[in-house]
């Protein structure tokens, strides 16, 4: 086998790769004996057909198909020789596959880029630290609570925090507006489901109860057309319900696996769930710095393949959240533009790569306790966690997964150790929330950025 290297253009290379005449046409020649011993035609018996006739049938087609075979082994072949490093899957096109001439073809692909790493010490982190108090755990307590509230019916008018259930017509200037209608629409009171005026307007109302009112929409509404304007709505109340919260007991405790120890095994329960919580943001905001820093730091000649690739996963990803939320579980017919993504792609391969450098200049290799502590942190919120690890560890391909996020990991606290961290004390709720280490904005930037909630109840 002979082999050329070209560079087409920065990390695309071309291999003209030609292979022996005799080599090219003894696996023909297999290949038709092979076909000749299982071919059944008409008027031969079966492994009788003489070979002219099967090469005079099928030669073309075999020929093609070993020409496929013989471009796949001999570019594996190629790169392992040349020690070279391919990016993606190469494009292969046939030179010269006629008979009694040797076999050529092109392999173009591109190879990975050379990645030199910056010093490390140049990449600055925050770092949020937090302490559960007393209060903190209380509020939690109570949002469970109010997780697992009960609704009933009351005879009196609507107030804040209970659940209604409503038609109701919108009209502006004496016209229907599109998406100002609804039937047996139901949200709560005060929760910020509805534009302002309109979950005003339902106040006092009683089941059975009719009403008109005018509700002027806020200027930065989600639908443009409706912003500043004001609607008469016409409503019919339903039912009003008022909500009921769970006692403290066993029996709700046992909801969330806690089966002796009362209120007191509960809220230990609860402090470790928010524990793991509260770490898990934290080392998940600290890790996206890293790698932003990672990215900023760092100028890399991305592969176009590695690239168009990952568009094709985000993609996926974007198809499959459509999916879930559209009707009978499929997705739209849509056509995503590539440069949607082109930016987070690019962000993505170039931080790959970088990650992929270090793993390889540190020789770091998953830590075996590390990857046992992450599998035993994914089980315990489980009813048995000795069942989630046995499963981690009885399926190589996700425990694959999980050695790779623990090696991601180690790269991270392998550039923790060289960069500068600031410790930023800060409570539970900002750690949670991000806004510990967020980057300021002004007022209007926060507002510009708010979605009101009721777009997601309803076109009011």
């Amino acid at each position: 086998m002979h082999i050329s290297i070209e560079t087409t253009s920065g990390l695309e290379r071309r291999l003209t790769i030609s292979v022996p005449s005799e080599t090219f046409e003894a696996k023909i020649a297999d290949r038709l004996g092979q076909a000749a011993q299982q071919v059944r035609l008409p008027g031969f018996r079966p492994g009788k057909v003489p070979l002219r006739e099967v090469r005079r049938r099928f030669g073309p087609a075999v020929r093609a198909e070993v020409a496929g075979e013989l471009m796949q082994s001999s570019f594996v072949e190629a790169v392992r020789q040349e020690d070279l490093s391919p990016a993606g899957s190469p494009n292969l096109e046939v030179v010269k596959m006629d008979p009694g001439i040797d076999f050529e073809f092109t392999a173009t692909f591109e190879v990975f880029p050379a990645v030199e790493l910056v010093d490390l010490g140049r990449v600055s982190v925050k770092q949020p630290e937090a302490e559960i108090t007393e209060a903190d755990l209380d509020e939690m307590v109570m949002r469970l609570r109010e997780q697992r509230r009960t609704w009933n019916e009351v005879d009196r008018g609507a107030q804040a925090g209970d659940r209604v259930t409503l038609d109701f017509v919108g009209r502006i200037d004496d016209e229907v507006f599109e998406g100002g209608s609804g039937e047996d629409v139901t949200f709560e009171i005060g929760a910020g489901q509805m534009i302002e005026d309109f979950d005003a307007g339902v106040r006092g109302l009683a089941a059975g109860d009719e009403g008109t009112f005018t509700a002027t929409f806020p200027e930065d509404y989600g639908n443009e057309s409706l912003r500043g304007q004001t609607a008469t709505f016409s409503v019919t109340l339903k039912s009003v319900e008022q909500s009921s919260l769970p006692e403290l007991d066993d029996a709700f405790f046992e909801t969330f696996g806690v089966e002796e120890g009362g209120e007191e095994a509960f809220r230990a329960e609860v402090r470790a769930n928010m524990t793991r919580e509260m770490e898990a943001a934290a080392a998940n905001q600290v890790k996206s710095q890293v790698m932003d820093q990672l990215h900023r730091l760092h100028s890399v000649q991305l592969p176009k393949a590695m690239v168009a690739q990952e568009i094709q996963q985000q993609k996926q990803q974007m198809l499959q959240q459509f999916r879930m939320y559209g009707q009978d579980g499929k997705a739209p017919e849509i056509d995503l533009p590539d440069d949607l993504f082109t930016e987070q792609a690019e962000r993505r391969v170039c931080v790959g790569l970088v990650v992929n450098e270090i793993v390889t200049s540190a020789d770091l290799q998953p830590d075996a306790d590390k990857v046992r502590a992450r599998i035993e942190t994914l089980a315990a919120g489980y009813a048995d966690p000795g069942q989630v690890v046995s499963y981690y560890y009885g399926k190589p391909e996700q425990l694959q997964q999980i050695e790779m996020a623990a090696l991601e990991d180690q790269v991270v606290e392998h550039i923790l150790e060289r960069a500068t961290v600031e410790v930023v004390p800060t409570t539970y709720k900002d750690l949670i929330s991000g806004t510990a280490i967020a980057p300021e904005t002004d007022g209007d930037e926060a507002d510009a950025g708010r979605v009101d909630a009721a777009t997601e109840t309803s076109q009011t």
